[in-house]
């Protein structure tokens, strides 16, 4: 399968940081490994290189043969994962584990020209987005919160329903992040590598938000750590609102922007690489929330413009 424009590029110029002089000769086959499972699998393409490089890394240092099939047998993948045991969460140990198992599951099976098979287990199940109530609620709310509670909040609903970052992604954005020329010019975000824009409703708040903040963070610009796992579940849970209201999450603002472009007809390819998504085919656990078009747009579509 052709990969797109984008996913290719990343693939092509990957290189790990501090590599060491033996990673020009692994370059190649770690390329080939991620180009032709990152289609196979709904993992982000930056992520899979950086796993599967440290792999390849980990096996030349172990005086493994130089070969992906060497790298990707199970007793390989375990041995390289409990030795990042120390130095990552047993979270991660685990999510390391997972994905090197689906890439080899992906190549075993392209390699003999058959489809993956399909899993005998329910898929996992995708966030919920908000209904247009609950979302319209959760900002009166914001709006209504007082000081740096009304900012972390309404940066959180900005950056996940406007924006469609991930939980780290929302952590790390600061306000020079977000640009916007004049009034009536779209804001962009220019501290992620894909096309991240602001949608219409999100654009005068955010924009607000990102002078506040200045070089600072958008999101509790006080913290003394970039990133923890738990730095936006913890101000969630302290911050319930009222009236009935769910709890904010990311994930679910996140799936809401998601849901709400593929409702817009946007193309999926546009959409994953917004989204920094593998491929438009992780869309597939979103569809089942966008209502079928009617006839007469169905007609319309098809038919074209008149020449």
């Amino acid at each position: 399968m052709a990969l797109d424009p984008d996913t290719s590029a990343k693939i092509t110029r990957y290189r790990p940081r501090e590599a060491p002089p033996v990673w020009d000769d692994l370059a190649p086959l770690v390329r080939s490994v991620v180009a032709a499972a990152v289609t196979a699998v709904p993992y982000d393409v930056e992520r899979l290189l950086h796993i599967t490089a440290a792999l390849a890394l980990w096996a030349e240092a172990n005086g493994l043969a130089r070969d992906p099939d060497t790298w990707l047998r199970g007793e390989v993948i375990d041995a390289f994962v409990l030795s990042r045991a120390a130095t990552i969460e047993a979270s991660s140990v685990v999510t390391y584990r997972t994905w090197l198992r689906r890439v080899r599951d992906a190549l075993a099976w392209t390699e003999r020209g058959e489809p993956i098979p399909a899993k005998l287990h329910a898929p996992a199940r995708p966030h919920k987005p908000y209904s247009a109530t609950e979302l319209s609620g959760l900002r009166h709310w914001a709006h209504h919160l007082r000081g740096q509670q009304r900012n972390d909040a309404l940066a959180l609903m900005g950056l996940g329903a406007g924006c469609g970052l991930m939980p780290r992604e929302v952590a790390a954005t600061r306000g020079a992040d977000l640009r916007r020329g004049r009034p009536d010019e779209a804001l962009v975000h220019a501290g992620i590598e894909r096309p991240v824009v602001a949608r219409t409703p999100w654009e005068d708040v955010l924009a607000e938000l990102a002078a506040l903040a200045g070089r600072g963070y958008l999101f509790r610009p006080h913290r003394t750590t970039a990133y923890a796992k738990n730095l936006i579940g913890s101000w969630s849970l302290l911050h319930q609102p009222s009236s009935g209201l769910p709890p904010l999450s990311v994930g679910r603002l996140r799936a809401g922007w998601i849901v709400e472009l593929m409702r817009e007809r946007i193309d999926h390819s546009l959409i994953a690489k917004a989204a920094g998504l593998a491929s438009a085919a992780s869309l597939a656990r979103y569809q089942h929330l966008v209502p079928p078009l009617d006839d007469a747009t169905t007609i319309r579509l098809l038919r074209g413009r008149p020449a």
